[in-house]
């Protein structure tokens, strides 16, 4: 099932059982998916374009529970984290970090990097090759360290 049509099944869910953060939660994405429709047209949204729609929201939450953190504004970092949690219900199933740096360590062999001037080459290609599977900022990390001189 696309993820569009799961989405539209969990929102008629979310609706029958009253669950108004999931609502609001889906809803949102719904709307983000939307605008990212709308300026793509005339061209059709792609599977990977609604992924990156979502990549962003799961990011965006992220961001947002950091702040309200430092802000001292615990009932919005639950509000957060629980929106969170339910859109990355929706993402793929993310790698981990073991996974993360056998793919480094290939890439770097394959480019012939050797230094940290070249981390954008190799990042590039790890992102192509993770295929959203990956945290950025941990992918990010890995490459750094192993760019990096001992």
């Amino acid at each position: 099932m696309e993820i569009r049509e799961k989405l539209m099944a969990d929102v008629k869910e979310a609706m029958k059982s009253k669950e108004t953060l999931k609502l609001n939660a889906l809803r949102f994405l719904q709307a983000a998916i939307k605008n990212r429709e709308i300026e793509l047209r005339p061209n059709p949204i792609t599977s990977e374009e609604v992924m990156g729609v979502l990549r962003r929201s799961v990011k965006q939450r992220k961001e947002s529970i950091e702040q309200y953190q430092a802000a001292g504004r615990q009932d919005l970092v639950d509000q957060e984290a629980a929106e969170l949690k339910i859109l990355e219900a929706y993402m793929p199933q993310q790698m981990g970090r073991d996974q993360l740096e056998k793919i480094v360590v290939e890439v770097i062999a394959a480019l012939g990097a050797k230094t940290p001037k070249e981390m954008g080459a190799v990042m590039k290609e790890v992102i192509v090759k993770t295929a959203g599977t990956a945290d950025n900022k941990m992918i990010s990390e890995v490459v750094k360290a192993k760019l990096s001189p001992a």
